[in-house]
């Protein structure tokens, strides 16, 4: 079978709060690690958001 060409991966919040999304990346067009800047509810402000993954 062939490799899949996304994955779930696991953007995990820079502010230690342990919030995280869960979102796809295509692996084929994204070799290094993903990093977005995006809203954690816990800190109630727009943090970067770190990629790692699922367990």
């Amino acid at each position: 079978m062939a490799k899949a060409t996304t994955i779930k991966i696991r953007l995990v919040s820079t502010a230690d709060t342990g919030y995280f999304y869960v979102t796809k990346k295509n692996t084929r067009t994204m070799t290094e690690k993903m990093t977005k800047k995006k809203y954690d509810p816990v800190a109630k402000k727009h943090v970067e958001f770190r990629e790692a993954k699922i367990k």
